[in-house]
């Protein structure tokens, strides 16, 4: 597959609606794609009649991952002006069809040892990469796995915690205040304090913060809300438990904490070589700890994914795909 067939191959994928959920066409056309290549494949089921894709030609070392679904909303593929557009571009079929392409330039060198593992759910919790931990082979050494870093080699990732938090209250009528407990002015109060509060930092990692992305509560102006809530995720640096504390005494006892999702901070391999970079976003790596040791790199940037314009430069994919034939090659050679 030379570059032009890395374009066409990305922009086919591309061209398949994959948002999360709804990936099994697209897993469908893969399996198709690599079993025409002679590649044992191995389509491991979801929920919802989704699967991950697993694939390799003999006992595989290292391991191409990245994952097939994409954020909403879907926009078809279009080329110009030397870069390629379309959901999925940089996040993350463009780097899957770079990781295809330099899977089969190894091949065409006689160089049988790396595997390919694609999985669904990236981008809403990883239940893909949880369950394709269970099926790694115990071959695997290395696991390169593909988000966009500009073509840098990932020295570490900031992890995930997500909370609830919930405040109760009394209704009434807002005539009457003093009859009612406001859960709305109890939130405020807790989320007011949480601004001002001391988040744990880290020397590599920087400082943690955090998004309030969902607020809901009361049930119309005129009357004093008995319920609300707010969504929190924090991109955390460090141990959950440092975190929490911090959350707990800064909440105070007016809201109760609901845990959503953790996902860890990691410190990732890096080789002599390659640039680096500490990356503040997660990615699914440390759900997939029985493929090996990992490593991070991928066309293509954070600022360009999940935008209405997403797209990754057509000489991005290109390097890329040099990129990782290159590490292979040096990550095999060292065995």
């Amino acid at each position: 597959m030379d570059s032009l067939n890395l374009v066409d191959f990305a922009r086919k994928l591309i061209d398949i609606d994959s948002t999360t959920g709804i990936e099994r066409d697209v897993a469908n056309e893969l399996a198709a794609e690599l079993r025409a290549r002679g590649y044992t494949v191995s389509a491991q089921p979801l929920a919802d009649d989704r699967m991950n894709i697993a694939a390799w030609i003999d006992d595989p070392v290292v391991i191409f991952s990245t994952h097939f679904d994409c954020v909403p909303p879907f926009f078809p593929s279009r080329v110009e002006d030397g870069r390629l557009y379309g959901r999925g571009s940089s996040d993350a079929k463009g780097i899957l069809a770079a990781q295809l392409v330099a899977a089969e330039r190894l091949r065409a060198k006689g160089e049988r040892r790396v595997g390919l593992l694609f999985v669904a759910g990236e981008e809403r919790g990883s239940d893909g990469a949880m369950a394709a931990n269970a099926i790694a082979p115990t071959s695997a050494r290395y696991l390169v796995n593909g988000e966009p870093t500009e073509n840098k080699l990932g020295a570490a990732t900031r992890g995930v915690y997500r909370v609830k938090l919930t405040c109760h209250g009394r209704a009434a009528h807002s005539s009457r205040p003093d009859l009612g407990d406001s859960a709305i002015d109890k939130l405020l109060d807790v989320l007011n304090a949480l601004r001002s509060a001391d988040w744990p930092s880290d020397p590599l990692l920087g400082r943690t913060h955090y998004n309030v992305g969902l607020i809901s509560g009361g049930v119309a102006p005129n009357v004093i809300p008995a319920l609300a809530s707010a969504e929190l995720l924090f991109r955390s640096v460090g141990p959950e438990q440092d975190l929490y504390a911090i959350l707990d005494q800064a909440v105070a006892g007016r809201a109760t904490i609901e845990h959503v999702l953790t996902v860890p901070p990691v410190r990732l391999t890096t080789l002599p070589g390659f640039e680096t970079e500490v990356f503040w976003y997660t990615t699914d790596i440390p759900f997939l700890s029985n493929w090996g040791t990992p490593l991070l790199i991928g066309p293509g940037s954070v600022t360009e994914a999940h935008t209405a314009d997403e797209s990754v430069g057509l000489s991005e994919l290109a390097q890329a795909a040099d990129s990782y034939e290159k590490l292979a090659k040096e990550l095999l050679s060292a065995l």
